[in-house]
């Protein structure tokens, strides 16, 4: 078993509850590990025997496209369609970070995990 990561994809998004924040948008970083069996890939050197990082990346920015409330929504969007896509995983961890949000005070990024 490995665990496969892809670490601090940056997308800029029009996320969330307020007209501003969907309408300028902001900086969110995402970073998904994914736990498969390598085993076949190691021996074969061929593509079609692990996950294929760019379909990743792919399902991720589709997703990140779709303006929603909630990053959570997002999140959920995302292990959804990965989950789907790639079965052979069999745990798969996402970290979303909205930076900036306007909570009223200075505020780096709020982040879910999933």
């Amino acid at each position: 078993m490995a665990i496969i990561n892809l670490e601090n994809m940056e997308f800029w998004s029009y996320h969330g509850c307020f007209e501003e924040e969907r309408r300028i948008g902001t900086k969110y970083v995402i970073s998904v590990s994914l736990a498969v069996d390598i085993q076949q890939a190691m021996a074969s050197d061929n593509l079609h025997d692990t996950i294929n990082y760019q379909e990743v990346y792919s399902i991720i920015k589709e997703e990140m496209n779709k303006p929603s409330n909630l990053i959570e929504h997002v999140a959920g969007r995302i292990q959804h369609r990965l989950k789907e896509r790639f079965p052979q995983s069999t745990q798969q961890t996402i970290s979303l970070s909205k930076f900036n949000p306007p909570l009223g005070g200075q505020i780096e990024k709020v982040t879910i995990v999933l």
